[in-house]
């Protein structure tokens, strides 16, 4: 049975929460139910795959900022914010920045990239999970309850807020709150 694990940062998330308290006040409007970090938490090196199948790992993006975001096709928030997604992707995707959502349907896999071209995603790279472990792993560090989950991670893999639920990632205050993160520190 797995439990809340201490999470040993060390000082390596400090600056996360510093961060983090400093975007407290742009969680407003359609992004007031974003909490920001109030402690250090290095999120574990989660794991998924590509659309060519090859996983990939948190630390693929060290050195960038990610909006991770898990969802599923059974999850009515979760399609109904994919759009959002797929449009803060286009607008602030760089070297710096990406969305990177997973999807963790764990029976008829097709099922999610043919909901995705049929709906028009086309900026979000294709990251799966079908045995739905990433969400459980963020489950057991209490940063996941239900669907869809959304964690903002800084440069060094360090949690600066979380979401259970959707959100307007494409309103304004969604990206007053990503280009805070993204600011020079």
């Amino acid at each position: 049975m797995a439990g809340f694990q201490r999470n040993n940062s060390g000082g390596a998330c400090e600056k996360a929460v510093d961060l983090a308290q400093k975007l407290k006040p742009l969680a407003r409007g359609e992004v007031a139910a974003v909490n920001v970090a109030s402690k250090p938490l290095a999120l574990p090196n989660l794991a998924y795959a590509d659309a060519a199948g090859k996983i990939r790992t948190l630390t693929d993006w060290r050195g960038r900022t990610v909006l991770l975001n898990l969802w599923a096709t059974w999850c009515v928030p979760c399609r109904e914010e994919m759009p959002a997604l797929d449009a803060l992707q286009q607008k602030l995707g760089s070297a710096s920045f990406e969305v990177v959502s997973v999807n963790i349907d764990t029976r008829n896999l097709d099922r999610p990239k043919t909901w995705l071209a049929e709906v028009g995603i086309k900026t979000l790279a294709y990251y799966a999970d079908s045995q739905a472990k990433i969400f459980q792993d963020l489950k057991t560090i209490g940063r996941a309850f239900g669907m869809p989950t959304t964690v903002l991670i800084d440069p060094q893999g360090c949690e600066l807020a979380t979401i259970a639920g959707p959100a307007d990632w494409a309103s304004k205050d969604a990206t007053a709150l990503i280009e805070a993160a993204l600011a020079p520190r």
